[in-house]
């Protein structure tokens, strides 16, 4: 158990980085309830069209689509046909209907039954079960989220943000290209996050980065499902210009980095948004998608905000941990309450999950 006050609490045990059990049992319960990032807008838009994929593949392997029927709305659908099981729109592209190519039954582009040939003398047919099932499907600063059974609604885990950065033009977010990659990170999951959830590391690990924070102003707020960690800007560096009212009126803000749990980080900077999601692939092995969004107007400099950098930096640290972790004198340790509330967060929110 994580106690609820961090100056008594202890981190979660080493075991859960380790156990391969754990691993495995944290797809139904963290994973499962989880708000996936599922795809930009912009690349879904076309009317009468179908886009399959697969949610979170190697921990939750969830065969699903993405059908813009021809009024131009747009669902998150079950990819699996109703009959016998079988993958139904196996390539994105222009569709009429659902049409499942084992046996012929077809849905319309809402997920309900329309046709399937030899079934005339089935009893109590159709019924609600030979429609697809639908998912939540929630679109947010031009991106769109999913879940098989969220949590918590997705507009109340995310409002904070929003109420915090609702003054920027977040309607006009750009993706660009340059500023998006991929990352291999050889750690559990749940590692690389606890290092996101901390600014103490920043003068031990990333140099350049410390050199345009102010470390004693760094900040820490949590809420119900997701935190935020505050940037101060020193002097000479870019901070956001705050309109009077705003809860941070009259500070320097370099960056908001905001975590939605389990795995979604949105952060802010004067010229946009660097959205990073971390997707488990093994115990020992993490994919983590970094993905850039410019506002207009604003220069877009990778390397001139230490992305790059920090980012290996982050690897090599996490990946250290990783091998430390596996230590069989390696117990628990205990929480800066100063330093690290966001991870104290996390670790409380992973521990109330694994234990449904």
């Amino acid at each position: 158990m994580i106690d609820s006050d961090i100056r008594k609490a202890h981190t979660l045990e080493g075991q859960f980085y380790r156990d391969p059990a754990l691993f495995e049992a944290a797809a139904d319960r963290i994973w499962v309830k989880a708000w996936h990032y599922v795809e930009d807008v912009a690349d879904l838009s076309a009317a009468g069209y179908a886009h399959p994929f697969t949610l979170l593949p190697g921990v939750l392997d969830e065969p699903l689509l993405i059908a813009n029927d021809a009024e131009g709305r747009r669902r998150c659908l079950s990819n699996v046909c109703t009959h016998r099981g079988k993958i139904i729109v196996e390539a994105p592209g222009p569709v009429r209907q659902l049409s499942c190519g084992y046996h012929g039954r077809c849905f319309r582009l809402d997920g309900t039954f329309k046709s399937m040939p030899a079934f005339e003398e089935a009893a109590d047919f159709p019924s609600e079960a030979d429609h697809l099932p639908e998912l939540p499907l929630e679109e947010w600063l031009g991106l769109l989220f999913t879940s098989l059974e969220p949590y918590a609604d997705f507009r109340e885990a995310v409002a904070p943000i929003q109420e915090r950065v609702g003054f920027l033009p977040l309607d006009k977010l750009k993706f660009m290209e340059e500023g998006s990659q991929d990352h291999l990170v050889k750690a559990h999951w749940a590692l690389y996050c606890d290092n996101y959830l901390e600014g103490f590391h920043v003068p031990f690990v990333h140099p350049a980065l410390n050199t345009a924070l102010n470390f004693g102003a760094y900040d820490y707020e949590t809420f119900d499902w997701c935190n935020l960690q505050i940037g101060i800007a020193k002097p000479e560096e870019p901070a956001f210009d705050l309109p009077e009212g705003h809860p941070d009126y009259g500070r320097r803000v370099y960056a908001y980095y905001f975590f939605l749990f389990p795995n979604l980080m949105f952060n802010f900077y004067p010229w946009g948004l660097s959205l990073n999601v971390v997707e488990p692939l093994s115990i020992r092995e993490t994919r983590v998608r970094f993905r850039s969004y410019a506002f207009p107007g604003t220069a877009f400099n990778r390397a001139a905000n230490n992305i790059d950098q920090t980012e290996l930096e982050d690897e090599a640290v996490v990946e250290s941990v990783q091998k430390g972790i596996q230590s069989r004198l390696y117990k628990r340790g205990r929480f800066s309450p100063k330093m690290e509330r966001c991870v104290h967060h996390f670790h409380q929110l992973i521990d109330q999950a694994m234990k449904v």
